[in-house]
């Protein structure tokens, strides 16, 4: 599957998003190995360390059906500028391997990465694999 196949199902992911504090919706779609699709929106909490990633939540919900090999990541945001993975998104996907192929995606903008590129020298398993 083409990692921009993921874009729609990430953009849908948003839409369910619970952000009735910052208004700022994502949506993301984790492709596995095994070709199964994951979708994540960020859930917000009044505490907001208690809040999760749209990142996270599809991670999360891969393990918790017992994935734990993922081939990419799509993260969408209906604005104007491109929002990467935060530092802790960034974290957790590298527990699963530096080379996962990320798309960020905004209105009108896009950038392929991997979390190699946003988290080196992370501290994993994975740290000195490909």
């Amino acid at each position: 599957m083409d990692i921009r196949e993921l874009i729609p199902i990430a953009k849908k992911a948003s839409e369910k998003a619970y952000a009735p504090y910052s208004g700022f919706k994502v949506g993301a779609a984790l492709l596995t190995k095994s070709g199964k699709i994951y979708q994540g929106c960020n859930v917000e909490n009044a505490s907001y360390s208690l809040t999760n990633c749209a990142e996270r939540t599809a991670i999360f919900s891969a393990v918790a059906d017992g994935e734990r090999e993922f081939s990419a990541l799509v993260v969408f945001t209906n604005t104007d500028i491109l929002f990467a993975p935060c530092g802790a998104c960034r974290q957790v996907l590298s527990e699963f391997g530096n080379e996962i192929e990320i798309l960020i995606v905004s209105k009108d903008k896009e950038k392929v990465t991997t979390i190699k590129e946003l988290l080196p020298l992370g501290f994993s398993l994975n740290q000195n694999k490909k």
